[in-house]
């Protein structure tokens, strides 16, 4: 396994009325994230937020190119991201703390905090199609460039990890700074990682390292 330190190129906020950031995805323009009761804009250029949606976003975070994907506690919501209305939902995956959630392949992949792994989900129906097993607390979920990572934050320690889909052997880990936690995790498709950083009110930029 390939083990590095995590280099944050920045990090936004904490933001007014924020107590916590949960999922976190981009349009390929802007950032979204979650706060519990809201759904907020953020323009990663500028560092300002641009606007909220009032809906129901208690975790994991993710665009599909055309509609946001938000876990509100048992269920997955389908949003319209213009007028924030909650178009389908389907169950969440039952156990322990659905925490991240991303989009790829046509589907939606949901990390499981306390029960360590990571679920694809049939964005229709809601049924489990795969189970990847992790050994560490599963926060945000991302794939890029057919890479599948993962937020990790155990106690005072967080990383992000590149695994396996098949196998879910860790393949890369960049380790954050001690005390600095990952709750949602989203890739800009390049060179960033946009993390949320949980009850610290902030998110944070961090550098993909290329191979």
């Amino acid at each position: 396994m390939n083990r590095s330190t995590a280099e944050i190129l920045r990090e936004y906020g904490p933001f007014p009325g924020v107590d916590a950031v949960h999922g976190v995805t981009y349009d390929g323009r802007q950032i979204w994230f979650a706060t519990g009761d809201t759904l907020t804009v953020l323009d990663p250029a500028s560092g300002e937020t641009r606007r909220s949606v009032d809906v129901a976003a208690h975790a994991g975070t993710a665009f599909d190119g055309e509609h946001l994907f938000q876990i509100a506690e048992d269920r997955i919501q389908k949003i319209d991201p213009q007028t924030g209305a909650v178009l389908a939902t389907i169950p969440a995956p039952p156990g322990g703390g659905n925490s991240g959630l991303a989009w790829a392949e046509g589907s939606l992949w949901v990390g499981q905090y306390r029960d360590r792994r990571i679920q694809q989900v049939d964005p229709q129906s809601g049924d489990i199609l795969r189970t990847i097993e992790s050994n560490r607390f599963v926060t945000g979920v991302t794939w890029v460039d057919g890479e599948l990572w993962h937020g990790t934050w155990e106690e005072d320690s967080s990383d992000l990890r590149r695994i396996d889909p098949r196998t879910g052997a860790v393949l890369e880990s960049l380790e954050m700074p001690p005390g600095v936690g990952v709750s949602g995790l989203e890739s800009d498709g390049n060179d960033r990682f946009f993390c949320g950083g949980g009850g610290s009110g902030t998110v944070r930029a961090v550098r993909r390292p290329r191979g």
